[in-house]
């Protein structure tokens, strides 16, 4: 997925109200920014920090500037845009390029369960396969993306609603999607969130399948990248 116009580098001022975001560009203008990301963003809105924005011109935005990755030592990057995993994946599931999730026919934010929508739902006529995506862009340790950065009921609920979906014989799927160039493998933040730790148990158990990968970010796109191990 590529951004539809090029990103500019700024300086992180400060981050508030959970959508907005201060930033100084290059230039030495300050502005505020959109931020389309409703977690904690823990460890990635720390001021100081290189961050890249996305202009636009559309009329109807009342922000010129929307945040799109954050720059780490080492050339790597962090996408902090929640909608973007779900793009990225839509374009490599339908170019078949998700191992395990190659399906002929896929339809976007179906209802299902308890008034849910599921990300993704995928059918090759005969068999199902309910994927439901969640961004992860928490890093701790060392190579260690970790979900979620926040209590998220939510999210619970989704993994309830998978479990539903397992029991009632169609295929559950829960993707975590690491928005991150510097780690190798997901695990759960258990201390974060027990609740979703202990739903997340239940729902393997209830059997549904769990999948991770990372992305290759980069100022110009993001796109799905390879499996990573998922740690229990």
């Amino acid at each position: 997925m590529r951004f539809q116009t090029p990103l500019v580098p700024a300086v992180l001022i400060r981050r508030y109200k959970r959508f907005l975001a201060d930033a100084r560009l290059a230039d030495g203008h300050e502005i505020t920014a959109h931020c389309a990301n409703p977690g904690s963003m823990m460890g990635l809105a720390e001021p100081g920090m290189r961050i890249w924005l996305e202009p636009n011109d559309d009329p109807k935005k009342k922000l010129k500037y929307g945040w799109r990755l954050v720059e780490h030592g080492g050339g790597h990057f962090t996408g902090v845009d929640t909608s973007v995993p779900n793009r990225a994946l839509k374009a490599a599931l339908m170019a078949g390029e998700v191992p395990g999730l190659q399906y002929p026919q896929l339809r976007p934010e179906v209802k299902y369960g308890e008034n849910s929508r599921i990300d993704f739902l995928l059918s090759d006529g005969a068999a199902r396969a309910f994927v439901e995506v969640k961004s992860v862009t928490l890093c701790r340790q060392p190579g260690l993306a970790e979900f979620p950065d926040s209590v998220t009921a939510r999210g619970l609920k989704h993994l309830d609603e998978l479990a539903r979906v397992a029991a009632g014989g169609d295929r559950a799927v829960m993707l975590y999607l690491v928005q991150r160039t510097d780690c190798e493998r997901v695990g759960i933040a258990g201390d974060i969130d027990p609740a979703y730790a202990a739903g997340l148990v239940r729902a393997r158990a209830a059997g549904v399948e769990v999948m991770a990968f990372d992305c290759r970010i980069s100022p110009q796109e993001i796109e799905l990248g390879r499996p990573l191990p998922f740690i229990t």
